[in-house]
């Protein structure tokens, strides 16, 4: 019986130490990556999140009064959006976070 314990013990840690902490952070998102319709960088020239424009699979998440931003998932800048703006996630695929911020 000791054998079959030490490997049943052995499973659950090395199950364990597959969840890092960054892994954790950020859920895992099956959905393929659609065309995106970039139209500027959304804070400025170095900014890496884009305003997005409508296509079929945006859509459903614009807003006449919030601006649907694209960026790639985990990023800094994708970090300092959600603080400064107070941008809510909309969607997310297997590359991007799509946020919608307010105008007003």
């Amino acid at each position: 019986m000791k054998p079959l314990r030490l490997t049943a013990l052995m499973v659950i840690a090395s199950s364990l130490m597959a969840c890092t902490p960054s892994s954790m952070d950020q859920p895992q998102i099956s959905e393929p990556d659609p065309e995106l319709n970039f139209v500027r960088p959304y804070r400025g020239a170095g900014d890496t999140c884009q305003l997005v424009g409508e296509n079929a699979f945006t859509v459903d998440f614009l807003d006449d009064a919030a601006d649907l931003v694209a960026c790639s998932t985990g990023t800094d800048d994708s970090a300092s959006l959600a603080a400064s703006e107070g941008a809510r996630v909309v969607t997310q695929t297997n590359s991007y976070t799509l946020y919608s911020v307010a105008r007003r």
